[in-house]
C-alpha cells in the first residue's frame, strides 16, 4: 500500500479504498488475512482507531468477516461484489462524461479499438460536417486513462519537433 494520504478524504477511508483496489487487483483473495490493526497503524504511523475504523467499513460492507482472536479475513464472493458494484459506478458516474467526450471528439469505436490494438491511437479524418459516432457499447469502450496518454505523449512529441525546427 502507498503511504501517502489525501488530504481531500478521511484516512480510513482512504485504507478502506486501498484494501477494495488489493481486492480487486487479486493481490488479497477469498480467505486471506488482512494485516493485523496495529501492524498497519504502525507502518503507516496511524492511529489504530483509524485502521480500525477503515477495517470496519470493509465489515459493514460484507466483504472482510472479523475472527474473534484471530483477524479480519477476505469473505468469499467479496471481488465479485466488488467488481459488480465498480462496473455499476462506472457506468453510472463516469461512463456518460466518457462517452460525451467521445461524441464531441467526433471518435468512433474503430478508432477507440484500433489505438488500443496498436499500441498507438488509430489515423483519424477531420470531417467538415460533424458526424456522430456509431452507438457505441461500453464495454468497447477502454478506459479514457490509456487513450489519453497515448494523445498526450504524441502532443508532447509533435510540440519537441516542432521546437527543433
Amino acid at each position: 500500500m502507498d503511504r501517502e494520504w489525501n488530504d481531500n478524504q478521511p484516512i480510513y477511508r482512504q485504507l478502506r479504498d486501498r484494501v477494495v483496489a488489493m481486492i480487486l487487483d487479486g493481490v488479497l483473495k477469498e480467505g486471506d488475512p488482512l494485516p493485523s490493526v496495529r501492524t498497519v497503524a504502525a507502518e503507516y504511523r496511524v492511529n489504530h482507531i483509524t485502521v480500525l475504523k477503515g477495517y470496519q467499513e470493509l465489515v459493514d460492507e460484507q466483504l472482510v468477516e472479523s475472527k474473534r482472536g484471530r483477524g479480519m479475513f477476505i469473505n468469499v464472493g467479496a471481488r465479485s461484489m466488488l467488481l459488480r458494484g465498480e462496473r455499476q459506478k462506472f457506468l453510472a458516474e463516469e461512463w456518460p462524461r466518457v462517452h460525451a467526450t467521445i461524441q464531441r471528439l467526433g471518435l468512433n469505436a474503430e478508432e477507440l479499438l484500433g489505438s488500443l490494438a496498436n499500441g498507438q491511437p488509430a489515423p483519424t479524418t477531420v470531417k467538415s460536417d460533424h458526424v456522430s459516432p456509431p452507438n457505441v457499447r461500453p464495454s468497447d469502450v477502454p478506459l479514457p486513462d490509456a487513450a489519453l496518454s497515448k494523445t498526450e505523449t504524441e502532443e508532447t512529441e509533435a510540440n519537441e519537433k516542432e521546437k527543433e525546427r
